[in-house]
Formats: structure tokens, sequence, C-alpha cells
């Protein structure tokens, strides 16, 4: 969970400001930038994932790049590590935090911002109290298409975390096919489907009452 709920903050971080960016530029540009974001879906997982091992390895591409410019005299340990988890994990999925979120500025009418700004605020504070606020719908789309999949993910934390690394998905595979404890395995599953279903249906009936309310 502690893995699964940092990295979905950490691609929120990195995704809220390229959707943003994506949303202001010039119209004629947007085709290409969410061709450049779907980009990676046209290549295998497996083979995105068996780069970053590439990368991320004591003698890869990022390791050699930082003993070629001296900021380090060995190599560091990034791979079979949380942080070589973190990265896969956020790499993988930011494009699924990019996009409910860009559908949800692209469609914010710019009056509200003009309206905020003649009032006297800022363009900082108008981002906060009106951009922000009216994307929450995009952000919360986006934190769920991260987080249910990345807190069920097995293969990058077999692949890029090692041995050490746990994480309910990992360990319902290795319960189901390697040590064939089916009651223990069984037992994970139902927590790992309360886990998930549970804040979708918050997050439902919080819908409601807002709608209920604006009624």
């Amino acid at each position: 969970l502690k893995i699964a709920f940092i990295s979905t903050l950490i691609t929120l971080i990195v995704g809220y400001p390229i959707a943003y960016g994506m949303a202001k530029a010039p119209s004629r540009w947007r085709p290409t930038l969410l061709m450049l974001v779907i980009l990676p879906f046209w290549t295998s997982f497996l083979i995105r994932v068996y780069a970053w091992i590439g990368i991320l390895s004591s003698e890869g591409f990022l390791n050699q790049f930082l003993l070629w410019t001296g900021l380090i005299s060995e190599p560091l340990a990034l791979l079979n590590t949380n942080i070589a988890v973190y990265i896969g994990i956020v790499y993988t999925y930011l494009p699924f935090m990019i996009l409910p979120i860009y559908a949800t500025l692209e469609k914010l009418d710019d009056s509200l911002l003009e309206a905020a700004e003649d009032l006297g605020c800022s363009r900082s504070s108008a981002f906060w109290l009106v951009t922000l606020p009216l994307s929450k719908a995009g952000i919360i789309a986006g934190c769920f298409l991260v987080f249910i999949p990345a807190i069920g993910e097995f293969v990058i934390p077999s692949l890029l975390g090692g041995s050490k690394t746990l994480m309910i998905g990992k360990v319902l595979w290795e319960e189901f096919f390697s040590n064939r404890d089916w009651p223990v395995a069984s037992a994970v599953a139902v927590v790992l489907l309360l886990v998930l279903v549970i804040p979708i249906i918050l997050f439902q009936r919080n819908e409601q009452k807002q709608r209920e309310a604006g009624q």
C-alpha cells in the first residue's frame, strides 16, 4: 500500500504540470503532445520494464553517465530497490494520470479565470482558487487509474525491486503459483478487493451527495 500510495502521489505531482501545460498549449500542438503521451503504449509493457533494468543497473546508462560527469565515484545501487520500483510505476502509469487531468483542464472555461483576475486575484491565486478545485474530478480519476493497478502490480516489483520488495500483487502471485497456499492467497485477494472497492464506494457516495446538494 505504501509503495502504491507514494507512487500515485509522485505521478500526480509529475503529471499535473504536464497536463496543465498541454491544456494551455496552442491548439495546433495539442494532438502532437497527446501522441507523445500515448506513444509508450505502442511498445510492449515488458520491453519498457526491461529497458529500465538496462538504465538503472550498475553498468547501465544512468550510472555510466554519472561516472562520466564525475558526479559519483562508484556506481549507485539503484536496481532491486524501492526507488527503482517507484520509477517503474511512475513511468508506466504516468499517461493514466495525465489524460484525465488534461481532459478536465481543456474543458475549463477561461472566462472564470478572467473573472477571478478582474476581482483582484493574481494568476497564482486564480490557479489555487479556481483551476485546481475545478480539476478535482480529473485528479481523482487519475489517482484511481494509477493507484488501482499499482496496488496489484507484480511485474515491476519482481523485475526492478527484487525479492526484498513486497507488494500485495506480488505476494498474491507467489502464494498462488509458488507456494500453492490457496487459503492465504484467497485471504490476500479479499483484502486487495476491499482496498480497491471501498475508496470507489466512498467516492461515489461523495459525488452523489454533491449532486443532491447542487439540486
